[in-house]
């Protein structure tokens, strides 16, 4: 059902998108200092404990208003619109999540470390993450054509841009001039890099089980997308 005015909802998004960033970001902000005094390991479970309840918070109220407020456009009825969102859905995937490699430190068994990449995704885009989630939002926000979808996505999209500053900056408060000279060979606007010679593109870099991983877990969610909708619409808010 299409709601033809802009609804509470939009501004309650920008609120839990907002409060996602000010943990998100802060507490990245304060890891440096936080390993010194609870460890590593304990720090990685902070930030997932506080990270993970917001982002399933903003994933669930995102599903169940996706269609709140004015419909922009309407192009779910053009055959050619469907395979494009997953494609571009699919591409977003591999930028987002093999960004990171090591499953063991996310998942804190191994010592959490910070690494300087410069291998893979990382020689088309310095910040594939946020690449992914620009990705992840034109697909979506195609596909829904809703005020409160586009509102979302430039939300996100602004909380991204600001991910490459902060990232930069703390990368480069950790590592100096290491960082220098890879920030030096490498780009935030992907493959610029590349078609500047600064970088070249190893393909045999992405035979990597990261991104088999992502293109079974993209096969998998493709499957599961019209429950996961009906699972988060019975937790309606």
């Amino acid at each position: 059902m299409y709601n033809d005015s802009l609804t509470p909802s939009h501004l309650i998004i920008l609120g839990l998108l907002l409060s996602f960033a000010i943990a998100h970001s802060g507490l990245a902000a304060l890891r440096s200092w936080a390993e010194t005094k609870i460890g590593p390991r304990l720090y990685r479970i902070l930030f997932a404990l506080v990270s993970l309840p917001l982002a399933v918070v903003l994933i669930v109220y995102f599903f169940n208003h996706r269609y709140d407020g004015l419909q922009l456009w309407q192009l779910q009825g053009v055959p050619i619109v469907k395979p494009i969102v997953w494609i571009l859905s699919a591409i977003s995937f591999l930028f987002l999540y093999p960004s990171t490699f090591n499953l063991l430190e996310i998942a804190a068994i191994q010592k959490p470390e910070v690494h300087l990449h410069e291998t893979g995704i990382i020689r088309i885009t310095r910040h594939p993450q946020m690449v992914g989630q620009v990705i992840w939002c034109i697909a979506h926000t195609l596909w829904l054509g809703t005020s409160f979808t586009l509102v979302t996505s430039v939300g996100l999209v602004l909380h991204h841009l600001f991910g490459v500053w902060h990232g930069d900056r703390r990368l480069k408060d950790r590592f100096g001039e290491s960082y220098e000279k890879l920030k030096s060979r490498t780009s935030v606007i992907p493959f610029m890099a590349i078609i500047q010679g600064r970088q070249t593109l190893e393909l045999h870099e992405f035979l990597r089980w990261a991104y088999l991983g992502v293109g079974v877990f993209v096969l998998l969610f493709w499957q599961a997308h019209p429950l996961l909708i009906r699972a988060t619409g019975s937790v309606y808010w």
